[in-house]
């Protein structure tokens, strides 16, 4: 398996039918592609030559997201009043403050 199999890419459409690979999202697919798969297989192609390139002249390659730790915890400031309204529906909930605002973050 290569290292390039392990990072996130999105298909997606356009006018000028535009792919995209998550640690580089200005490096896109030429235009005319096919199909979606083709795209798919194309734009996994470029960040496997990337990949190949950033190895060849001893460059350490973007980590993938799937192969990066997540603890869970980060920090986002939000207005007081939604601070206030989240600490309102936990207390109403009697639940930590944690799970609505998560639940909110999850889209849920």
């Amino acid at each position: 398996m290569s290292v390039a199999d392990h990072y996130t890419y999105r298909v997606h459409w356009s006018a000028e039918d535009v792919s995209t690979s998550a640690p580089w999202p200005s490096c896109p697919l030429s235009p005319g592609s096919p199909g979606r798969l083709e795209a798919f297989i194309g734009i996994q192609c470029v960040a496997g030559g990337i990949v190949a390139d950033m190895e060849a002249s001893r460059e350490v390659p973007t980590m993938a997201i799937a192969d990066r730790r997540y603890s869970g915890k980060f920090q986002v400031r939000v207005p007081e009043e939604v601070h206030r309204r989240l600490a309102i529906r936990a207390a109403e909930q009697r639940v930590s403050f944690n799970a609505p605002a998560s639940a909110c973050l999850a889209g849920a």
